[in-house]
């Protein structure tokens, strides 16, 4: 018998564990700081709402209408079998997620352990850069965090749905909302409060003409929602019927944008408090942070309570990624839970294994000036998610009739219904392909 959710809010708990994580706090800030704060934000904004809330939901109805895997979900749900190439894909997409997700994730279970030690507490300002560089440089450490992060998330997966999955995130998410929110109001308190919440509110319209803004934006919405990589639909499959799909899309976009955004108003005003540069890109978390926590006051149980927060929200988006591969090989090898979740996660281990190397003894691999982790993470948000997002919006909205959309979704045939109808079948595949032709051609 398949699993499924014990109760609505486990699952819409899940879910947004399943969206916020790195995402919303590591990657959304360096990408706002690089891409002009609040201008970034209003087409981050519109662009979950556009396109990241109906693809949601209709990659959460490619699930529940099948309640299967990713790839047997698109098998079951047309007549042509070359949709299951669509399954295959996104089971890939999350396992290459995972594979160097992993390796950041490790990142920040490192600094917390070290800030909770002690061990940066004789540490001089200045001196994070070299820090920093001297441990992703380094052949072992970072692959052992990677390891510790990579055995964490298969635990939590071999426990099942409701005992691993639900239990895990009931418990986490509401613990990282109230971390966040402690953090943010923290940061309020500093005196660069002001100049970090014009950055990230008032927007220059000037931006706005850039071409790069619009990508980075586009880009982010669906890294952050886990829109194309079969996360969303895996865990559709594990609802019944009396469980509505739009309402959960709608508070699943809501509570995942609310977290990042409250998670930049606890970053930038630390950061303009003491005048650094918020666009530091990649590094902004893990370089420029902790030398703010090193002259704040109390700045050691901030970078704990900051560490705790970007590495469970980082366990529940990785668990979220091991279980779309394992929800396949599951059915399509007669495994047991735990058996395919420690063979997938070994593997997505080895796989990660460049990625924590690439800025060491494989420092020179990569494409375009760009490392390992940076190239594959390029690819996979910028290319993979998106081609993810138009083959839910294509088979959604184009191989099933208008009428088994809307019940499948749960959704009456009103103005509602058919706006959603209309964003999936014209407004969301013309975007993303005018969009993906734009980063290739640029």
């Amino acid at each position: 018998m398949r699993e499924q959710w014990g109760t609505r809010a486990g699952f819409v708990l899940a879910t947004i564990g399943c969206a916020a994580g790195l995402g919303n706090i590591w990657r959304f800030s360096y990408v706002a700081g690089e891409n002009g704060g609040a201008a970034f934000l209003l087409i981050y904004v519109l662009c979950v709402t556009i396109l990241g809330v109906p693809l949601m939901l209709g990659e959460f109805s490619v699930g529940r209408r099948a309640q299967a895997d990713a790839v047997a979900s698109f098998e079951s749900g047309t007549s042509r079998p070359s949709w299951a190439t669509a399954g295959w894909l996104m089971a890939a997409v999350s396992f290459v997620f995972l594979s160097y997700y992993a390796v950041i994730a490790g990142w920040a279970y490192k600094y917390f352990v070290d800030y909770l030690t002690g061990a940066t507490s004789e540490m001089e300002s200045g001196t994070f850069t070299d820090y920093f560089g001297a441990f992703v440089a380094d052949p072992l450490e970072p692959v052992f965090w990677q390891f510790i992060v990579v055995t964490l998330t298969v635990t939590v997966v071999a426990a099942g749905i409701k005992r691993g999955i639900e239990s895990v995130n009931k418990i986490l998410m509401p613990l990282l909302g109230l971390l966040v929110i402690i953090l943010a109001a923290y940061a309020l308190s500093l005196d660069g409060a002001r100049a970090g919440l014009a950055f990230l509110f008032r927007p220059d319209w000037e931006a706005l003409s850039q071409p790069g803004v619009y990508l980075a934006a586009l880009g982010q919405a669906f890294f952050s929602l886990g829109i194309g990589a079969g996360a969303l639909l895996t865990y559709g499959s594990y609802t019944t019927s009396d469980q509505k799909l739009a309402p959960a899309a709608l508070t699943v976009a809501t509570g995942d944008t609310l977290f990042a955004i409250v998670a930049g108003v606890a970053i930038f005003p630390a950061v303009f408090a003491f005048g650094l540069d918020p666009a530091q890109g990649p590094t902004l978390a893990f370089v420029t942070l902790p030398e703010v926590f090193n002259v704040l006051p109390a700045g050691r149980l901030f970078a704990i309570a900051f560490f705790v927060l970007l590495g469970l929200a980082a366990l529940t988006s990785s668990v979220s990624m091991l279980e779309v591969p394992c929800a396949v090989l599951m059915r399509r090898l007669q495994w047991s839970r735990r058996r395919t979740a420690i063979v997938i996660g070994v593997a997505a281990f080895l796989a990660g294994v460049p990625s924590a190397l690439g800025f060491g003894v494989w420092r020179e691999i990569g494409l375009s000036g760009m490392g390992i982790l940076q190239t594959i993470d390029m690819i996979a948000s910028s290319i993979l998610l998106p081609i993810g997002g138009l083959l839910i919006a294509l088979f959604v909205g184009w191989t099933w009739s208008g009428a088994d959309a809307l019940r499948v979704a749960g959704m009456a045939d009103g103005h509602v219904g058919r706006a959603w109808l209309f964003l999936l079948r014209f407004i969301a595949p013309c975007l993303i392909v005018l969009i993906l032709l734009a980063l290739l051609l640029g």
